[in-house]
């Protein structure tokens, strides 16, 4: 067969077979690189076969023709290659990143030197064609065979690092090699005039066109290509692989007497550099690896010791601060906090704004601590701060944060306030981190025992008081049920005439063994623990019970009880209070609640609505407590109430007294001065014109049948000096 009828053949496949992949890359935008491969190696077809076409026979002994012939089809092969090349490390940039490409052209080479050796060798080397004149007719087909080995060798990579599921690069890999070889082969074929090469590169070149064609989507980054350390056996065959062949090659040449050629050695050295030059990178990467996993660790370790919220140290962080610090025998204080009254504002509201309220705290702790000093959150409310110095320096630490943690918290347009009871316990005073804890946490519970928004230092004396707390605790959980419950009931007298027209029922709680056990030891604890909520609905039934008593027989009095913010929030607390009121046929304006101008004002909003709801029913509600500093006049104007109560601090001091009763006469409401204990409060407080008293002067908290009897005694009050239920006089 004639070579330019061949040629003419193998042109018009390739071209037709081009033409639908070019359509296919320019309806997807994809023309630039990958079409490019086929316009070149197009482009040098068809001139090669315009020329070729023109030349007479016997051109192939003609060394000019030759030359001519190898030039057309070896150059449009070396740029095609180069173009495969560039669309093969673009394909890499979106798999493996751009970091690791210096590396894949290192293993692309060291591969290429081991596929261009036997090929040089075996095909390419002049001496194979020394019966023909024209070995420099050879050198485009060595150009385009080198170039071809170098996208062989980056397809082999790519093919044996890629994961099996990804087709897609598989399927270029296998497109390129097939495209590559072909040309080369036809290229070849001008060269050394060899009918077969031109056959297999024809068929090669439109098979390769033909499955790039059906190209798919590009796996995301990072999905595609393992790494040496996903696929070790990958990466050690393509580094061993090419050595071993240029071994073999190297050996047949000096066992068949030949010797090794200048080309032979020369890539063989290069192999050589190629190995030392990948190594060298994969140490680069190894020692990044291991800087940006040590980073990472640092980091993770990091996130381990800090608490998420509030970006302090945790519970972990704290206590590594302790272990290396605290131990080493130098003067330092710990400091544990927790938040009076918190479990409010979350379940008025809302934990989000709980949050809140716990960033801020963190972020004011942070501001307002010594350099070198640790504050830490332990969970929920509770924080903790490591200062180093005397106790006497740290508590005045302590002090400078209770005032500042005090301050009101805004959230929602409205104002939250808190306050906090602080514990400290020096390093000295424990002789393990474990009791170290302890006793700062001991100190803490002592400042919310004794009224809470204090700083407590600790003494030995906490831990007597801990474990009582502990037996209150438990016993106080079946009180009820034991019967140890009783009610008494403090007279409220109107003034002048100083004739009971109510009482206040107080909780008592004498236990068999403790004794009688003071409201204000017991109380605060069953508010901690979640226990008020059964002690007040008793109290609730109870007074309800002995008001309903006390009706039926016709006395004029009205009855008061304590309400704890944790009943507020409760969501049936207002049905409660309306079947009871029902079960005992109480008129709703004989019951008063009581609630402490601090649970108000904790978040003034959200009891505006309760109490609105309970004034509803007819229930009249009292601001207990009044002027003990935590609401202001204009929260009182928000605040639905009946009665002021003025706080027993306030009743010694005219001037307050007269300001609170004033207050609660411009607002239309009833005021009760508390803590009357002698005759000169009892005339103070009738000068300032309050209309009602309560104190020891006119009554202690006595049982129910005493209080009825005081009711008996005492002459009914003139009409023009009664006091209604309703709080009109």
């Amino acid at each position: 067969m004639d070579l330019p009828l061949v040629l003419t053949i193998a042109v018009i496949i390739g071209v037709f077979s081009a033409v639908p992949s070019l359509w296919s890359m320019i309806r997807q935008r994809r023309l630039p690189l990958s079409g490019g491969v086929l316009v070149i190696w197009g482009i040098g077809g068809v001139v090669a076969l315009l020329i070729t076409r023109s030349w007479s026979a016997g051109w192939e002994h003609s060394i000019t023709s030759r030359y001519l012939a190898g030039m057309l089809f070896g150059l449009p092969a070396s740029i095609a290659s180069l173009l495969l090349v560039a669309v093969l490390l673009e394909l890499c940039d979106r798999v493996v990143g751009p970091g690791a490409r210096m590396r894949l052209m290192l293993e692309a080479a060291t591969v290429a030197s081991g596929i261009f050796v036997p090929l040089w060798v075996i095909v390419l080397k002049p001496d194979k064609s020394g019966h023909h004149p024209v070995q420099g007719s050879c050198v485009p087909v060595m150009v385009a065979s080198a170039l071809a080995a170098v996208v062989l060798g980056l397809a082999a990579v790519i093919f044996f690092r890629s994961h099996v599921a990804r087709r897609q690069i598989v399927r270029r890999c296998v497109a390129a090699a097939l495209m590559t070889g072909g040309m080369t082969l036809v290229a070849g074929s001008a060269c050394y005039h060899e009918i077969q090469l031109l056959l297999v590169g024809a068929v090669m070149v439109p098979a390769g066109a033909f499955i790039w064609k059906r190209r798919g989507p590009i796996p995301a980054q990072g999905e595609v290509l393992r790494q040496d350390s996903q696929s070790p056996s990958s990466g050690l065959a393509t580094a061993l692989a090419p050595v071993l062949a240029i071994s073999a090659v190297a050996i047949t040449g000096y066992a068949s007497g030949g010797g090794i050629d200048v080309v032979t050695a020369i890539v063989g050295i290069s192999n050589g550099f190629f190995l030392v030059g990948r190594q060298y990178l994969a140490f680069v990467d190894l020692r990044l690896a291991h800087k940006q996993l040590a980073e990472s660790e640092s980091h993770y370790r990091e996130l381990a010791h800090t608490d998420p919220l509030t970006a302090l140290a945790n519970r972990r962080g704290l206590l590594r601060a302790l272990y290396q610090d605290a131990t080493s025998g130098a003067a330092c204080v710990l400091l544990t906090l927790d938040l009076d009254g918190f479990k409010n504002v979350n379940d008025v509201r809302g934990h989000d704004a709980g949050d809140a309220v716990l960033i801020e705290v963190g972020q004011r702790l942070r501001l307002n601590l010594r350099p070198g000093d640790l504050a830490a959150r332990l969970g929920g409310d509770e924080f903790a701060v490591l200062m180093w110095g005397r106790p006497a320096d740290a508590k005045r630490v302590a002090e400078r944060l209770l005032a500042v943690l005090k301050q009101p918290y805004y959230q929602g347009g409205s104002a939250i306030y808190l306050s906090a009871s602080l514990g400290l316990a020096g390093c000295a005073s424990a002789d393990s981190i474990h009791s170290l804890l302890r006793n700062a946490d001991l100190a803490q519970r002592a400042a919310k025992l004794n009224g809470k928004n204090r700083v407590e230092l600790y003494d030995e004396s906490f831990d007597r008081t801990l474990r009582r707390r502990s037996t209150i605790e438990h016993e106080l959980r079946h009180a009820i049920d034991k019967k140890q419950l009783t009610l008494a009931f403090q007279p409220v007298v109107a003034l002048p005439q100083v004739r009971p027209v109510g009482a206040e029922a107080l909780l008592r709680w004498n236990h068999p063994d403790l004794g009688s056990v003071s409201p204000g030891e017991f109380i605060p604890i069953a508010e901690e623990t979640g226990q008020i909520e059964a002690l007040g609905a008793w109290v609730l039934h109870q007074a309800c019970r002995q008001l309903s008593r006390w009706v039926t027989d016709g006395h004029d009095v009205w009855v008061s009880v304590n309400v704890s913010p944790r009943e507020l929030h409760s969501a049936d607390y207002l049905a409660r209070v309306r079947d009871v009121l029902r079960a005992h046929n109480v008129p709703p304006s004989r019951l008063v609640l009581e609630v402490t101008e601090h649970a108000v004002a904790v978040d003034v909003v959200e009891f505006r609505r309760v109490l609105a709801a309970l004034r509803a029913l007819g229930v009249r509600i009292a601001l207990d407590d009044f002027g003990a500093g935590y609401s202001s006049l204009g929260q009182l104007r928000q605040i639905p109430v009946d009665i002021l109560k003025i706080d027993q601090e306030l009743v010694g001091d005219v001037a307050l007294v007269d300001v609170a009763a004033r207050i609660g006469k411009r607002l239309g409401l009833q005021v009760i001065a508390e803590g009357i204990s002698d005759q000169a409060h009892h005339r103070l407080v009738a000068e300032t014109g309050c209309q009602f008293g309560q104190g020891f002067l006119f009554g202690r908290g006595v049982p129910a049948e005493h209080l009825e009897a005081m009711l008996v005694s005492m002459p009914p009050l003139r009409h023009d000096t009664a006091v209604s239920p309703s709080g009109s006089s």
